[in-house]
């Protein structure tokens, strides 16, 4: 992978090319010191001082005793977080309550690359749908996802000469709460071939996919070759699509092979074998049961609650545990 066809899939280099057969977007450069606000772990997590005073989290309970309750001893460690100011940009909030307002009052956000879809779960309705700045920077601080885009976009890149990009920006799209998100769907494109197409949610078993799925299968082989194909200059990437109801196919993203792009219903092997068959329909994976259900690849939580990897908080639990449970069979009451 080079680091142009990863640069090719930043929503800000596709969606000028790509935008009357897309979602409404409004796109802003982000300032360094927002990005650098964005990476900082080494304080209290302060969300941005609204110039609007608003509240990412207009429903969370005052409680006035307990602030009471909390004290701080002069030169604690408490006392320097006490101290600590909220950072502010008021030109960036500004800026994006009125592309908030054009974009019909509710947009959700992403990044040059990915969306904070691992945090909606800190959100007032459980999801990325945001109404004011406050809170589209809850959603970003609290992600762990996007530190990807901030800091590892080129690691798979055989020519990677820098961790980031020069600049990075802030996509707001358009909040339709009447999505379907069985109407999602993830495609593969090898050597300039539509070699796959799969269920892009892909945790859940939607039956009504069952007696649509050929139909789905020709309307986005034919936006593929009438919009796509000769347009997106890469290889091989991966592209995501939604299916209206009155059967228009939006591009909703575009992704790079393989490297930190999700095969979904597929692996990668899978799909190199379809490019090299070239079979006579493009290979079409939906979840046909309950049992197809695949909850692996559920990713709107907190990273850590998935991780269990070398080294990850859930290993050192799980190493934890089996230390604790030797220790226990070891000591002379077990076996009183």
């Amino acid at each position: 992978m080079k680091e142009e066809e990863v640069n090719r899939c930043q929503i800000q280099e596709w969606y000028p090319k790509f935008n009357s057969v897309s979602i409404k977007t409004r796109i802003h450069e982000l300032p360094e010191s927002f990005v650098q606000y964005l990476l900082d772990d080494s304080g209290p997590f302060l969300l941005p001082a609204s110039i609007s005073n608003e509240d990412a989290l207009p429903k969370r309970i005052h409680n006035p005793e307990e602030e009471d309750d909390y004290q701080v001893v002069e030169g604690s460690d408490d006392d320097s977080e006490r101290s600590s100011l909220p950072p502010s940009f008021p030109e960036l909030e500004l800026e994006i309550k009125e592309s908030i307002a054009s974009l019909g009052g509710a947009v959700f956000p992403k990044l040059n690359w990915s969306a904070p879809k691992d945090s909606a779960w800190i959100s007032t309705t459980g999801t990325l749908r945001c109404s004011s700045f406050c809170e589209i920077a809850l959603l970003l601080r609290s992600s762990d996802s996007l530190v990807h885009d901030l800091c590892h976009a080129y690691d798979s890149c055989s020519d990677k000469t820098s961790s980031r990009p020069g600049s990075f920006f802030l996509a707001l799209r358009k909040w339709y709460p009447s999505l379907q998100p069985e109407m999602e769907f993830r495609c593969f494109v090898r050597n300039q071939n539509l070699v796959g197409i799969s269920q892009r949610e892909a945790t859940t078993f939607y039956p009504s996919l069952l007696a649509s799925k050929d139909h789905l299968g020709v309307l986005i082989e034919d936006f593929f070759m009438e919009h796509l194909r000769s347009i997106f200059k890469s290889e091989n990437y991966t592209f995501d699509v939604y299916v209206t109801k009155d059967k228009r196919v939006k591009v909703i993203d575009f992704n790079p092979w393989g490297a930190f792009t999700l095969p979904l219903m597929f692996t990668w092997e899978e799909l190199v074998q379809n490019d090299n068959e070239q079979g006579d329909g493009v290979d079409f994976r939906i979840v046909e049961s309950q049992c197809g259900v695949r909850p692996g690849l559920k990713t709107a939580v907190p990273f850590d609650y998935v991780d269990t990897s070398s080294g990850s908080g859930w290993d050192q639990f799980f190493r934890n545990a089996d230390e604790e449970l030797q220790r226990q069979n070891r000591s002379p009451e077990a076996g009183a």
